[in-house]
Protein backbone atom coordinates (compact mmCIF):
# COMPACT_ATOMS: atom_id res chain seq x y z
CA UNK A 1 0.00 0.00 0.00
CA UNK A 2 1.08 3.58 -0.62
CA UNK A 3 1.03 6.17 2.17
CA UNK A 4 -0.54 9.59 1.60
CA UNK A 5 -0.14 12.66 3.79
CA UNK A 6 -3.59 13.77 4.91
CA UNK A 7 -2.73 17.42 4.32
CA UNK A 8 -1.81 16.67 0.69
CA UNK A 9 -5.04 14.85 -0.25
CA UNK A 10 -7.43 17.18 -2.04
CA UNK A 11 -10.81 17.40 -0.25
CA UNK A 12 -13.65 15.52 -1.97
CA UNK A 13 -11.31 13.39 -4.06
CA UNK A 14 -12.20 9.75 -4.76
CA UNK A 15 -9.64 7.01 -4.13
CA UNK A 16 -9.69 4.26 -6.74
CA UNK A 17 -9.30 1.61 -4.01
CA UNK A 18 -10.37 1.44 -0.36
CA UNK A 19 -8.61 4.01 1.84
CA UNK A 20 -7.28 2.74 5.19
CA UNK A 21 -5.91 4.06 8.44
CA UNK A 22 -2.94 2.04 9.75
CA UNK A 23 -3.71 -0.66 7.14
CA UNK A 24 -6.53 -2.00 9.31
CA UNK A 25 -9.31 0.52 9.71
CA UNK A 26 -11.41 1.53 6.70
CA UNK A 27 -11.76 5.28 6.19
CA UNK A 28 -13.69 5.32 2.93
CA UNK A 29 -14.43 3.22 -0.15
CA UNK A 30 -14.11 4.24 -3.83
CA UNK A 31 -17.78 5.31 -3.96
CA UNK A 32 -17.41 7.86 -1.16
CA UNK A 33 -15.24 11.00 -1.38
CA UNK A 34 -12.51 11.79 1.15
CA UNK A 35 -14.22 14.83 2.65
CA UNK A 36 -12.79 17.87 4.35
CA UNK A 37 -14.58 16.73 7.53
CA UNK A 38 -12.69 13.41 7.42
CA UNK A 39 -9.36 15.21 7.01
CA UNK A 40 -10.18 17.55 9.90
CA UNK A 41 -11.11 14.63 12.14
CA UNK A 42 -7.90 12.75 11.29
CA UNK A 43 -5.77 15.80 12.04
CA UNK A 44 -7.63 16.31 15.31
CA UNK A 45 -6.78 12.72 16.28
CA UNK A 46 -3.12 13.33 15.26
CA UNK A 47 -3.21 10.95 12.28
CA UNK A 48 -0.88 12.34 9.63
CA UNK A 49 -1.05 9.63 6.96
CA UNK A 50 -3.55 7.30 5.30
CA UNK A 51 -2.86 4.41 2.93
CA UNK A 52 -4.39 2.77 -0.12
CA UNK A 53 -3.61 0.49 -3.07
CA UNK A 54 -5.35 3.11 -5.20
CA UNK A 55 -4.85 6.78 -5.94
CA UNK A 56 -6.94 9.93 -5.46
CA UNK A 57 -8.88 11.27 -8.44
CA UNK A 58 -11.17 14.22 -8.99
CA UNK A 59 -14.17 12.05 -9.85
CA UNK A 60 -15.40 8.57 -8.95
CA UNK A 61 -14.17 5.89 -11.34
CA UNK A 62 -15.48 2.32 -11.11
CA UNK A 63 -12.60 -0.18 -10.95
CA UNK A 64 -12.51 -3.94 -11.05
CA UNK A 65 -11.77 -5.87 -7.89
CA UNK A 66 -8.15 -6.79 -7.31
CA UNK A 67 -7.13 -10.35 -8.15
CA UNK A 68 -7.35 -12.80 -5.30
CA UNK A 69 -3.56 -13.05 -5.05
CA UNK A 70 -3.25 -9.29 -4.69
CA UNK A 71 -5.95 -9.25 -2.05
CA UNK A 72 -4.15 -11.96 -0.12
CA UNK A 73 -0.88 -10.06 -0.33
CA UNK A 74 -2.40 -6.74 0.74
CA UNK A 75 -3.98 -8.34 3.78
CA UNK A 76 -1.13 -10.62 4.81
CA UNK A 77 -0.64 -8.82 8.07
CA UNK A 78 -4.21 -9.54 9.20
CA UNK A 79 -4.82 -12.68 7.07
CA UNK A 80 -8.22 -11.27 6.11
CA UNK A 81 -9.58 -8.18 4.45
CA UNK A 82 -11.04 -5.39 6.49
CA UNK A 83 -14.50 -5.05 5.01
CA UNK A 84 -15.28 -7.97 2.71
CA UNK A 85 -13.60 -11.34 2.38
CA UNK A 86 -12.01 -12.20 -0.94
CA UNK A 87 -14.66 -14.91 -1.36
CA UNK A 88 -17.43 -12.33 -1.47
CA UNK A 89 -15.48 -10.08 -3.85
CA UNK A 90 -14.83 -12.90 -6.27
CA UNK A 91 -18.38 -14.26 -6.31
CA UNK A 92 -20.68 -11.29 -5.76
CA UNK A 93 -22.71 -10.11 -8.75
CA UNK A 94 -22.29 -6.47 -9.76
CA UNK A 95 -25.56 -5.22 -8.18
CA UNK A 96 -24.65 -6.94 -4.93
CA UNK A 97 -21.09 -5.61 -5.06
CA UNK A 98 -22.40 -2.06 -5.48
CA UNK A 99 -24.77 -2.38 -2.54
CA UNK A 100 -22.13 -4.05 -0.37
CA UNK A 101 -19.72 -1.23 -1.21
CA UNK A 102 -22.29 1.40 -0.26
CA UNK A 103 -23.06 -0.46 2.97
CA UNK A 104 -19.34 -0.57 3.80
CA UNK A 105 -19.04 3.16 3.16
CA UNK A 106 -22.11 3.86 5.28
CA UNK A 107 -20.69 1.82 8.16
CA UNK A 108 -17.26 3.43 7.88
CA UNK A 109 -18.66 6.96 7.92
CA UNK A 110 -20.99 6.10 10.79
CA UNK A 111 -18.05 4.81 12.81
CA UNK A 112 -16.22 8.08 12.27
CA UNK A 113 -19.26 10.05 13.35
CA UNK A 114 -19.46 8.07 16.60
CA UNK A 115 -15.76 8.40 17.31
CA UNK A 116 -15.91 12.14 16.79
CA UNK A 117 -19.04 12.35 18.97
CA UNK A 118 -17.33 10.46 21.80
CA UNK A 119 -14.20 12.61 21.54
CA UNK A 120 -16.26 15.79 21.76
CA UNK A 121 -18.22 14.44 24.72
CA UNK A 122 -15.09 13.33 26.54
CA UNK A 123 -12.73 16.21 25.78
CA UNK A 124 -14.96 19.20 25.10
CA UNK A 125 -18.03 18.15 27.11
CA UNK A 126 -20.23 18.44 24.01
CA UNK A 127 -23.09 16.10 23.13
CA UNK A 128 -25.86 17.53 20.97
CA UNK A 129 -29.18 15.65 21.10
CA UNK A 130 -30.33 17.18 17.80
CA UNK A 131 -27.18 16.03 15.94
CA UNK A 132 -27.53 12.51 17.36
CA UNK A 133 -31.24 12.45 16.41
CA UNK A 134 -30.50 13.38 12.81
CA UNK A 135 -27.88 10.66 12.52
CA UNK A 136 -30.26 8.06 13.97
CA UNK A 137 -32.91 9.05 11.43
CA UNK A 138 -30.37 8.24 8.68
CA UNK A 139 -29.52 4.89 10.29
CA UNK A 140 -33.17 3.91 10.67
CA UNK A 141 -33.85 4.66 7.00
CA UNK A 142 -30.78 2.75 5.88
CA UNK A 143 -31.56 -0.28 8.04
CA UNK A 144 -35.10 -0.42 6.68
CA UNK A 145 -33.88 -0.27 3.07
CA UNK A 146 -30.62 -2.27 3.08
CA UNK A 147 -30.49 -4.21 6.33
CA UNK A 148 -29.24 -7.44 4.76
CA UNK A 149 -26.29 -5.76 3.01
CA UNK A 150 -25.34 -3.89 6.14
CA UNK A 151 -25.40 -7.10 8.18
CA UNK A 152 -23.16 -8.83 5.62
CA UNK A 153 -20.67 -5.98 5.90
CA UNK A 154 -20.72 -6.13 9.70
CA UNK A 155 -20.02 -9.85 9.57
CA UNK A 156 -16.95 -9.35 7.40
CA UNK A 157 -15.33 -6.40 9.14
CA UNK A 158 -12.17 -7.18 11.05
CA UNK A 159 -12.23 -6.25 14.75
CA UNK A 160 -11.39 -2.58 15.04
CA UNK A 161 -8.22 -1.41 16.80
CA UNK A 162 -8.63 -1.33 20.56
CA UNK A 163 -9.02 2.44 20.66
CA UNK A 164 -12.16 2.07 18.53
CA UNK A 165 -13.85 -0.45 20.83
CA UNK A 166 -16.58 1.82 22.22
CA UNK A 167 -17.46 3.26 18.83
CA UNK A 168 -17.56 -0.16 17.16
CA UNK A 169 -19.67 -1.68 19.92
CA UNK A 170 -22.08 1.27 19.92
CA UNK A 171 -22.54 1.24 16.14
CA UNK A 172 -23.15 -2.51 15.93
CA UNK A 173 -25.47 -2.54 18.95
CA UNK A 174 -27.45 0.35 17.52
CA UNK A 175 -27.99 -1.39 14.18
CA UNK A 176 -29.11 -4.57 15.94
CA UNK A 177 -31.40 -2.66 18.30
CA UNK A 178 -33.07 -0.87 15.38
CA UNK A 179 -33.54 -4.20 13.57
CA UNK A 180 -35.21 -5.64 16.69
CA UNK A 181 -37.36 -2.53 17.14
CA UNK A 182 -38.44 -2.71 13.50
CA UNK A 183 -39.49 -6.34 13.91
CA UNK A 184 -41.48 -5.37 17.01
CA UNK A 185 -43.21 -2.72 14.86
CA UNK A 186 -42.34 0.18 17.12
CA UNK A 187 -43.82 3.44 15.79
CA UNK A 188 -41.31 5.72 14.09
CA UNK A 189 -40.87 8.14 16.99
CA UNK A 190 -40.12 5.26 19.39
CA UNK A 191 -37.79 3.58 16.91
CA UNK A 192 -35.83 6.84 16.67
CA UNK A 193 -35.73 7.15 20.45
CA UNK A 194 -34.55 3.53 20.75
CA UNK A 195 -31.78 4.22 18.22
CA UNK A 196 -30.61 7.29 20.13
CA UNK A 197 -30.60 5.30 23.37
CA UNK A 198 -28.57 2.49 21.79
CA UNK A 199 -26.05 4.90 20.28
CA UNK A 200 -25.27 6.59 23.59
CA UNK A 201 -25.92 3.72 26.01
CA UNK A 202 -22.20 3.35 26.79
CA UNK A 203 -21.58 7.07 27.34
CA UNK A 204 -20.60 6.37 30.94
CA UNK A 205 -17.60 4.35 29.73
CA UNK A 206 -16.04 7.61 28.59
CA UNK A 207 -15.52 8.37 32.27
CA UNK A 208 -13.82 5.01 32.94
CA UNK A 209 -10.10 4.45 32.14
CA UNK A 210 -9.98 2.57 28.84
CA UNK A 211 -7.27 0.18 30.03
CA UNK A 212 -9.86 -1.36 32.36
CA UNK A 213 -12.50 -2.36 29.83
CA UNK A 214 -9.84 -3.31 27.27
CA UNK A 215 -7.87 -5.41 29.72
CA UNK A 216 -7.01 -9.02 28.85
CA UNK A 217 -6.20 -9.84 32.47
CA UNK A 218 -8.47 -10.47 35.46
CA UNK A 219 -9.54 -7.17 37.06
CA UNK A 220 -9.06 -6.44 40.72
CA UNK A 221 -12.18 -5.97 42.88
CA UNK A 222 -11.59 -2.20 42.82
CA UNK A 223 -11.27 -2.17 39.02
CA UNK A 224 -14.46 -4.22 38.64
CA UNK A 225 -16.25 -1.74 40.84
CA UNK A 226 -15.08 1.09 38.57
CA UNK A 227 -16.51 -0.70 35.51
CA UNK A 228 -19.83 -1.30 37.27
CA UNK A 229 -20.30 2.46 37.76
CA UNK A 230 -20.58 3.22 34.04
CA UNK A 231 -24.41 2.94 33.77
CA UNK A 232 -24.82 5.52 36.55
CA UNK A 233 -22.14 7.75 35.00
CA UNK A 234 -23.90 7.50 31.63
CA UNK A 235 -27.30 8.34 33.10
CA UNK A 236 -25.88 11.41 34.86
CA UNK A 237 -24.00 12.53 31.78
CA UNK A 238 -26.96 12.23 29.39
CA UNK A 239 -29.24 13.96 31.85
CA UNK A 240 -26.81 16.87 32.01
CA UNK A 241 -27.09 17.18 28.20
CA UNK A 242 -30.93 17.23 28.42
CA UNK A 243 -31.50 13.89 26.68
CA UNK A 244 -35.03 12.50 27.15
CA UNK A 245 -35.61 10.54 30.34
CA UNK A 246 -36.34 7.33 28.37
CA UNK A 247 -32.86 7.57 26.79
CA UNK A 248 -31.18 8.28 30.13
CA UNK A 249 -32.96 5.30 31.71
CA UNK A 250 -31.80 3.02 28.89
CA UNK A 251 -28.19 3.95 29.68
CA UNK A 252 -28.86 3.31 33.36
CA UNK A 253 -30.61 -0.04 32.91
CA UNK A 254 -28.97 -1.77 29.94
CA UNK A 255 -27.08 -4.14 32.28
CA UNK A 256 -30.17 -5.03 34.32
CA UNK A 257 -31.45 -8.58 33.79
CA UNK A 258 -34.89 -10.19 33.81
CA UNK A 259 -33.99 -12.40 36.78
CA UNK A 260 -32.85 -9.46 38.90
CA UNK A 261 -29.14 -10.34 38.78
CA UNK A 262 -28.06 -7.30 36.77
CA UNK A 263 -26.66 -3.97 37.87
CA UNK A 264 -26.64 -1.25 39.14
CA UNK A 265 -30.05 -1.68 40.85
CA UNK A 266 -30.83 -5.41 40.44
CA UNK A 267 -34.21 -4.59 38.89
CA UNK A 268 -36.61 -7.46 38.06
CA UNK A 269 -37.90 -7.75 34.51
CA UNK A 270 -41.19 -5.94 35.03
CA UNK A 271 -39.34 -2.80 36.17
CA UNK A 272 -36.85 -2.65 33.28
CA UNK A 273 -37.72 -0.31 30.40
CA UNK A 274 -38.38 -1.72 26.92
CA UNK A 275 -35.43 0.14 25.39
CA UNK A 276 -33.14 -1.33 28.05
CA UNK A 277 -34.38 -4.86 27.33
CA UNK A 278 -33.78 -4.43 23.60
CA UNK A 279 -30.33 -2.90 24.06
CA UNK A 280 -29.39 -5.69 26.51
CA UNK A 281 -30.09 -8.36 23.87
CA UNK A 282 -28.44 -6.36 21.06
CA UNK A 283 -25.33 -5.72 23.18
CA UNK A 284 -25.07 -9.32 24.33
CA UNK A 285 -25.27 -10.69 20.79
CA UNK A 286 -22.77 -8.09 19.58
CA UNK A 287 -20.37 -9.00 22.40
CA UNK A 288 -20.71 -12.75 21.72
CA UNK A 289 -20.02 -12.38 18.00
CA UNK A 290 -17.16 -9.84 18.20
CA UNK A 291 -13.51 -10.27 19.09
CA UNK A 292 -12.32 -8.59 22.28
CA UNK A 293 -8.84 -8.20 23.80
CA UNK A 294 -9.71 -10.93 26.30
CA UNK A 295 -11.63 -13.36 24.02
CA UNK A 296 -12.16 -14.63 20.51
CA UNK A 297 -15.44 -14.03 18.68
CA UNK A 298 -18.06 -16.77 18.42
CA UNK A 299 -19.70 -17.30 15.05
CA UNK A 300 -23.19 -15.84 14.71
CA UNK A 301 -24.87 -19.25 14.90
CA UNK A 302 -23.19 -20.11 18.22
CA UNK A 303 -24.02 -16.64 19.54
CA UNK A 304 -27.67 -17.10 18.62
CA UNK A 305 -27.82 -20.48 20.34
CA UNK A 306 -26.37 -19.01 23.53
CA UNK A 307 -28.99 -16.27 23.56
CA UNK A 308 -31.76 -18.77 22.83
CA UNK A 309 -30.66 -20.89 25.80
CA UNK A 310 -31.17 -17.75 27.90
CA UNK A 311 -29.40 -19.33 30.87
CA UNK A 312 -30.90 -18.09 34.11
CA UNK A 313 -33.61 -16.23 32.15
CA UNK A 314 -31.47 -13.12 31.86
CA UNK A 315 -33.20 -11.72 28.78
CA UNK A 316 -36.77 -11.03 27.73
CA UNK A 317 -37.86 -14.01 25.60
CA UNK A 318 -39.88 -11.77 23.26
CA UNK A 319 -36.80 -9.65 22.49
CA UNK A 320 -34.58 -12.69 21.93
CA UNK A 321 -37.21 -14.16 19.59
CA UNK A 322 -37.39 -10.86 17.69
CA UNK A 323 -33.60 -10.92 17.13
CA UNK A 324 -33.67 -14.55 15.95
CA UNK A 325 -36.59 -14.01 13.58
CA UNK A 326 -34.98 -10.82 12.23
CA UNK A 327 -31.58 -12.39 11.48
CA UNK A 328 -32.40 -16.15 11.60
CA UNK A 329 -30.65 -18.75 13.75
CA UNK A 330 -28.01 -18.75 11.01
CA UNK A 331 -27.60 -14.96 10.95
CA UNK A 332 -27.24 -12.84 7.83
CA UNK A 333 -23.57 -12.71 6.85
CA UNK A 334 -22.68 -16.15 8.25
CA UNK A 335 -20.55 -18.42 6.03
CA UNK A 336 -21.99 -21.93 5.79
CA UNK A 337 -21.40 -25.38 4.35
CA UNK A 338 -24.44 -26.72 2.52
CA UNK A 339 -25.70 -30.29 2.33
CA UNK A 340 -24.77 -30.41 -1.39
CA UNK A 341 -21.11 -29.76 -0.48
CA UNK A 342 -21.14 -26.15 -1.68
CA UNK A 343 -20.03 -23.15 0.39
CA UNK A 344 -22.09 -20.00 0.71
CA UNK A 345 -23.22 -17.06 2.79
CA UNK A 346 -26.55 -16.37 4.44
CA UNK A 347 -28.04 -13.30 2.76
CA UNK A 348 -31.64 -13.13 4.00
CA UNK A 349 -34.05 -14.62 6.49
CA UNK A 350 -36.92 -17.00 5.93
CA UNK A 351 -39.87 -15.48 7.82
CA UNK A 352 -41.58 -18.87 7.86
CA UNK A 353 -38.70 -20.75 9.51
CA UNK A 354 -35.64 -19.15 11.12
CA UNK A 355 -33.64 -22.41 10.71
CA UNK A 356 -33.75 -22.29 6.92
CA UNK A 357 -32.55 -18.89 5.62
CA UNK A 358 -31.73 -17.81 2.06
CA UNK A 359 -28.12 -18.60 1.08
CA UNK A 360 -25.97 -17.26 -1.75
CA UNK A 361 -23.88 -20.12 -3.20
CA UNK A 362 -20.23 -19.40 -3.99
CA UNK A 363 -19.14 -20.49 -7.46
CA UNK A 364 -22.64 -21.03 -8.92
CA UNK A 365 -23.67 -18.31 -11.37
CA UNK A 366 -26.92 -17.82 -13.29
CA UNK A 367 -26.87 -17.14 -17.08
CA UNK A 368 -27.19 -13.39 -16.44
CA UNK A 369 -24.08 -13.40 -14.23
CA UNK A 370 -25.77 -13.25 -10.87
CA UNK A 371 -24.85 -15.53 -7.99
CA UNK A 372 -27.28 -18.38 -7.47
CA UNK A 373 -29.30 -18.25 -4.29
CA UNK A 374 -31.19 -21.03 -2.61
CA UNK A 375 -34.00 -21.11 -0.08
CA UNK A 376 -32.73 -23.80 2.28
CA UNK A 377 -35.39 -26.26 3.38
CA UNK A 378 -35.80 -29.54 5.27
CA UNK A 379 -35.21 -32.62 3.11
CA UNK A 380 -33.71 -30.39 0.39
CA UNK A 381 -30.57 -28.22 0.39
CA UNK A 382 -29.90 -27.27 3.99
CA UNK A 383 -27.10 -25.87 6.15
CA UNK A 384 -24.71 -28.45 7.59
CA UNK A 385 -22.62 -26.12 9.76
CA UNK A 386 -21.06 -22.65 9.94
CA UNK A 387 -17.68 -22.04 8.30
CA UNK A 388 -14.87 -19.86 9.56
CA UNK A 389 -13.22 -17.28 7.31
CA UNK A 390 -10.15 -19.42 6.59
CA UNK A 391 -12.36 -22.26 5.29
CA UNK A 392 -14.07 -19.87 2.91
CA UNK A 393 -10.82 -18.44 1.56
CA UNK A 394 -9.21 -21.86 1.04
Amino acid sequence: MKDYLVKDVRPDSFFTRTLYLDKAFVITTPEVPFSKEMATALEKWSFKTVCSDGEPRNEYTATASAPASASASASASTKTETVESSAIKSTASQPDSDKLGKAAAFYSNLLYFIEDMFIRASVSNELDFKVVSEKIRDIVEYVKEDRRYLMRVLKNIEPAPEKNYLATHSVRSTILAIIIGTYLKLPTHRLLELGIAALVHEAGMLKVPSHLYLSNRPLTPQEKKAILTHPILGYTMLKSFDFPLAVCLAALEHHERENGTGYPRQLPGEKISLYSKIIAVACSYEALSSKRPHKEAKDGYTGMLELLKNDGKQYDDTIVRALVLSLSIYPIGLYVLLSNGKKGQVIDVNPENSKFPVVEIFGDVTPDGRNKTVQTAPNEISIVRPLNRSEIES
